[in-house]
């Protein structure tokens, strides 16, 4: 594949309107069908403003459907997670198409290997229409994760779905999930594979101060010599907390971890800022105390982690391997006892 060519990008800062409130399936698929309308508008709007050259544009993590707010993962499943050959991927897929972008976001998926659970799916879709990268959320506080379930998750998929990273026309392309972003070694992993531009959907809370996520952005830049385009939420309709708790700060940062661009409050475009994958490409072979990548000793790290298992694997399957559907408190009880754990040999 030829050198890519400099193209710009956009984390498009789009509200969001949860399906939370919904009565039944139907109401909140037409919900969702209202919101990818609009997504699709302004995707398109946004590029004739900005350019041809916008090639590449990030939405928001759970754009169509908010977050669950105690709802159980059976009812998650029927109310938002979508299938994925369903009409709402169809309708991305028309899109990228249309606007001729890579199409990057997030959104709850369902997955016929583990009908009882949904899975938080950050994607990308190629101007063809077609999903070439999916990347399921490995931490998550309060769902289900491939890791919850990684024997069978691994037998179905095999190992390199777990943190995959697609070569295309615009660079090497890897995703992060919301605050996976604060765990350096999501993207080092991604890094090591090749990613060049980290694709960050999520839904934070908005400050006029630094967060934690913010500074985390430009760190995981930074140590991974890679681009990296953040979209935010522009705020999050028909839930109990505030509207405008998730909003602002959308922004795309360089391999040096420099903000190119930076969104204020509210829906916007302003995140916009041209990538050149030539000048990554020549910063990461150049020799220097700056070439992080190039320093990590990996085997001085497994050998200092190796045997220092905290969170469990497969704790969504019991003895015999068979699934056991996660309620809210199961979740509250597995991490006081990590935590316990954790007290027991000294670390906390």
């Amino acid at each position: 594949m030829a050198e890519p060519r400099p193209y710009l990008a956009l984390a498009l800062q789009t509200a969001c309107f949860a399906v939370n409130d919904c009565a039944d399936a139907a109401q909140s698929r037409a919900r969702m069908a209202q919101s990818l309308a609009r997504v699709a508008f302004q995707v398109v709007a946004a590029k004739r403003f900005v350019g041809p050259e916008v090639r590449l544009v990030v939405l928001p993590e759970y754009f169509l459907t908010g977050f669950p707010m105690g709802e159980d993962a059976a009812t998650w499943v029927q109310k938002a997670a979508l299938e994925q050959d369903g009409p709402e991927y169809g309708a991305l897929g028309k899109l990228a198409s249309q606007a001729d972008v890579f199409l990057a976001g997030n959104a709850y998926e369902q997955d016929a290997h583990f009908p009882e659970l949904y899975f938080q799916t950050s994607f990308v879709i190629e101007p063809s229409g077609r999903v070439i990268l999916r990347y399921r959320r490995l931490l998550s506080l309060y769902g289900p994760s491939p890791y919850d379930v990684w024997d069978r998750y691994i037998e179905h998929y095999g190992i390199e779905a777990i943190f995959p990273v697609v070569e295309t026309e615009l660079g090497r392309l890897g995703a992060i999930a919301s605050e996976e972003i604060l765990y350096p070694e999501i993207a080092r992993a991604l890094a090591l594979r090749g990613a060049e531009v980290l694709l960050h959907s999520s839904s934070e809370i908005a400050s006029a101060l630094a967060t934690p996520k913010n500074i985390a952005k430009q760190a995981r830049a930074i140590e991974s010599l890679a681009y990296l385009i953040s979209a935010n939420s522009a705020g999050i309709e028909g839930i109990g907390i505030p509207r405008a708790s998730a909003d602002a700060s959308s922004k795309i940062i360089d391999y040096r971890g420099l903000i190119l661009a930076e969104a204020g409050y509210g829906e916007s475009m302003a995140a916009y800022a041209e990538i050149d994958i030539a000048a990554l490409r020549r910063h990461r072979r150049r020799p220097g105390m700056g070439n992080l990548l190039s320093r990590q000793p990996l085997e001085l790290w497994r050998t200092a982690l190796s045997g220092r298992e905290i969170q469990p694997r497969n704790s969504l399957l019991d003895e015999r391997g068979q699934l056991r559907a996660p309620s809210r408190e199961f979740y509250r009880e597995r991490q006081r006892g990590v935590l316990e754990k954790l007290a027991d040999a000294g670390i906390i």
